[in-house]
C-alpha cells in the first residue's frame, strides 16, 4: 500500500543517516590505531555496500511511491516515458535586469509541432471518425488574448490524437507569425457575400476572400483573409487591436467560414463554435446554408465567458449579407434590455444559443450560476434551453504545459526531481531583480499573479494582494494587462519600483507566462466571477498551490486546503484569510507544502476527460 511505502522509505532514509554515523564512528576508531585495522577495512567496506543498496531500495521505493498513486497508475498506461535530463546548474549563467534582452526573450520559441513528438503517442484512438471544424477568433499560440486560445486549441489536439478529423478556422489576422505554421500554403480565393446600404437601399456584393492552410501544434488550419486592399479587416499589430470595426469583422466571419465549408464541398458533422464572435454562424447556418446544401453539420456552440455577448443593430447584421430583421424579435436574437430604445438591438451570442443544436460552457458551476440568475440578462434565455445546456471543465493543454518537456524553460522538472524547479526560481528572481531569500536563510514565498487586469478579475483584490503578500513576508509579481491596468502602471513605475520583493508587469508574454508558472510557490486567481479559469490548473501542473475566490471553475478545481486556499467574499479582508494562511503554511510547514506541490502536480488536469465528454455530446447529435 501506499502507506506501507511511505514508511519504508522513512525507516530506508532513517536507517541511511544512522548508517553515516556509524561510519564516521568507525573511521575515528581506525584513526586511534586500535591494531584491527583489517576488521575495521572490512567493516568499511560493508558499510559502504550497505549504503549503496539502500539508495538502490530508497530510488525503488520513490517509483513505488508514485506508481502506486491512481493518478499515476492511469497516466503510466498512457503518458509517454519521460527520460530525466541531468543538468549541471552551476553551469547556467543567471539573467539580469540589466541584461541587453530580458532572459524570457532570449528562449527561441518552437512549436510542438516542430518536435518531432507524435501527440498520439499513448492516446487510444476511438473506433470512430468524426468531422469537426472550430470556427474560432482565437487559437494558442497563434492568436492567443486570454483562456479562450488554449481551450481551442487543447480539445482539438486531444480529439486530433484519437484518431478524430479536426480542423480549426482561423481569421487571418496580420499579427499572425507565419514562423509558426508548418506546411503553408495559398488554397485558393472565393467570394464571400457582404451586404452593404446604397443608396437607402440594402445590397449585396462580396469581398475577395483568400484561402491558407497550415498546421500549427499538430491541428490542421484554415486561416481566410479578406482581401486587404478593399478593407481593413484583421488588419493591425495584435488581436482585437486594430483600426476596424469588431462586430463587422466577425459578422463577415461567420459568413466567410460558412461560405468556405459550402464551396470547399466540407460536410463536417460538427461545426464547433465558439464565444459572441462566432455565434452568427449558427444563425446563419439554420436560417441559409443547411437550406443551400451544407446539410450535415450540427452545431455546438461554447460560451467561455458572458461578459460580452455580441450586441449588435440589425443594420449592422446586414454585413453577412442577411438582414438583421429577421432575428429581431425576443424568441430569436433581441437583446431584451433594449427594447422600447431606439434602436432595439440584438445579442450575437443569445441568437447562438437559440439557434445552436448544444451550447456548452467551460465549467459545471458556471453552467449552474449561469441559468440560475448569475448569468445577468441572458440567465432567462439559458434557463429556457437547459435541456441543452452543459457545463464541461476545460482541459489544459499537457503537451503546452509540462514541466518535464518545456519548450521555453531551460530546464525541467517533475514530481521526481523537484531541483529545477528551485533553479528557476532562483534564475527568475535574479532576472527580475528580486531578492534571493536563500542566500539570506529565508524561506519566502512567491506568489504570481497571471491576468488579464479587468474588472472580472477582481483587480481591487489583485491590488491590496501586492502589500499584504510583502507585509506577510512574501514576494509578488504580476503579468497582465487590460483595459484597468492603469493604477498597476503607477505602481510599477512609482511606489514598487526597484523594489526587492515586487516586480509588476504590466503586459503580456507568453514565454514569461512559462517561466513564472514554473517559479510559483502560489499562484492568485481572487476573480469576481469565472466561468472555468485555466491559471489555477497550469499553476498546480508546475507546482504551484492556488489561493482562490470560490467561484465557477475555481469552486470545481480548488479545495479549500486540500489542494489550495480559497474565500468567498468579494473583500479584502476574505481575500486575507486564504491568501494569510498559504504564506503561514509556506513559512511554517514545509514538508506539508511540498506534499501538497507533488500532490497538485500529479493531478490530472488533461483533456482526456473533458474530450470525452464533448465527443459523447457530438455523437449525441
Amino acid at each position: 500500500s501506499s502507506s506501507s511505502s511511505s514508511s519504508s522509505s522513512s525507516s530506508a532514509r532513517s536507517f541511511v543517516r544512522h548508517l553515516g554515523l556509524g561510519r564516521r564512528w568507525v573511521s575515528c576508531g581506525a584513526s586511534e590505531g586500535s591494531g584491527e585495522e583489517a576488521e575495521l577495512r572490512q567493516l568499511i567496506e560493508e558499510n559502504t555496500k550497505l549504503k549503496e543498496r539502500i539508495a538502490e531500495l530508497e530510488a525503488f521505493i520513490g517509483r513505488e511511491e508514485l506508481l502506486l498513486t491512481p493518478e499515476a497508475s492511469e497516466a503510466a498506461s498512457e503518458a509517454p516515458e519521460v527520460t530525466e535530463e541531468v543538468v549541471d546548474y552551476d553551469s547556467i549563467d543567471l539573467p539580469s535586469p540589466a541584461d541587453a534582452k530580458p532572459f524570457w526573450e532570449s528562449i527561441p520559441i518552437r512549436t510542438q509541432s516542430g518536435t518531432g513528438r507524435s501527440e498520439a503517442q499513448g492516446t487510444k484512438v476511438d473506433g470512430f471518425q468524426l468531422e469537426v471544424v472550430h470556427l474560432t477568433a482565437e487559437m494558442a499560440p497563434l492568436a492567443k488574448v486570454g483562456g479562450l486560445g488554449d481551450v481551442v486549441t487543447g480539445l482539438a489536439r486531444s480529439c486530433t490524437a484519437r484518431g478524430h478529423n479536426v480542423e480549426i478556422i482561423l481569421p487571418f489576422y496580420e499579427c499572425i507569425d507565419e514562423g509558426l505554421l508548418d506546411d503553408f500554403k495559398f488554397e485558393f480565393e472565393y467570394d464571400v457575400p457582404r451586404g452593404y446600404e446604397w443608396d437607402g437601399q440594402f445590397q449585396v456584393g462580396s469581398l475577395k476572400t483568400q484561402v491558407y492552410t497550415a498546421t500549427c501544434e499538430g491541428i490542421k488550419m484554415v486561416l481566410l483573409r479578406p482581401d486587404w486592399s478593399e478593407c481593413n479587416i484583421f488588419k493591425g499589430g495584435r488581436v482585437y487591436a486594430g483600426s476596424y470595426n469588431e462586430t463587422e469583422a466577425y459578422l463577415y466571419f461567420c459568413r466567410a467560414g460558412l461560405e468556405f465549408l459550402k464551396v470547399s464541398g466540407r460536410q463536417p458533422d460538427i461545426v464547433h463554435l465558439h464565444e459572441w464572435q462566432t455565434s452568427a454562424a449558427a444563425m446563419l447556418y439554420w436560417e441559409k446554408y443547411n437550406k443551400e446544401g451544407l446539410h450535415k453539420p450540427r452545431i455546438v456552440l461554447t460560451i467561455h465567458n458572458m461578459d460580452n455577448t455580441g450586441e449588435c443593430r440589425a443594420e449592422e447584421f446586414g454585413v453577412t449579407g442577411m438582414s438583421g430583421d429577421m432575428f429581431n424579435t425576443v424568441e430569436k436574437a433581441l437583446d431584451e434590455r433594449t427594447i422600447g430604445h431606439n434602436p432595439e438591438r440584438l445579442s450575437l451570442l443569445k441568437g447562438g444559443v437559440v439557434y445552436s443544436n448544444v451550447v456548452t460552457t467551460v465549467s459545471p458551476t458556471y453552467a449552474i450560476e449561469t441559468s440560475t440568475g448569475q448569468g445577468g440578462w441572458l440567465s432567462g434565455t439559458l434557463a429556457e434551453y437547459q435541456s441543452k445546456y452543459h457545463g464541461i471543465l476545460n482541459g489544459i493543454d499537457d503537451v503546452m504545459w509540462d514541466p518535464a518537456r518545456d519548450l521555453y524553460l531551460p530546464v525541467p522538472f517533475s514530481t521526481s526531481n523537484l531541483k529545477g524547479k528551485y533553479f528557476l526560481q532562483k534564475y527568475v528572481r535574479s532576472g527580475l531583480g528580486l531578492a534571493d531569500p536563500v542566500q539570506r536563510g529565508e524561506r519566502k514565498p512567491l506568489v504570481v499573479c497571471i491576468t488579464r487586469l479587468v474588472p472580472q478579475k477582481g483587480i481591487h483584490l489583485i491590488r491590496h494582494s501586492i502589500s499584504k503578500t510583502v507585509e506577510q513576508g512574501g514576494q509578488f509579481v504580476l503579468l497582465g494587462s487590460g483595459h484597468a491596468d492603469g493604477d498597476f502602471r503607477h505602481l510599477a513605475e512609482h511606489d514598487f519600483k526597484d523594489h526587492p520583493d515586487v516586480k509588476l508587469i504590466v503586459g503580456y508574454s507568453e514565454a514569461l507566462s512559462h517561466f513564472l508558472f514554473a517559479a510559483a510557490d502560489v499562484v492568485l486567481v481572487p476573480s469576481i466571477f469565472e466561468p472555468c479559469g485555466l491559471t489555477q490548473m497550469v499553476g498546480m501542473r508546475y507546482g504551484a498551490v492556488p489561493v482562490v475566490r470560490r467561484t465557477g471553475g475555481l469552486a470545481d478545481t480548488v479545495k479549500d486546503e486540500e489542494n489550495g486556499f480559497t474565500f468567498d467574499g468579494t473583500d479584502e479582508g476574505s481575500l486575507d484569510g486564504a491568501l494569510c494562511r498559504a504564506i503561514e503554511c509556506y513559512k511554517t510547514r514545509a514538508s506539508v507544502w511540498e506534499d501538497l506541490v507533488v500532490s497538485n502536480m500529479k493531478t490530472d488536469f488533461s483533456w482526456t476527460q473533458s474530450a470525452q465528454r464533448y465527443l459523447d455530446l457530438y455523437l449525441s447529435l
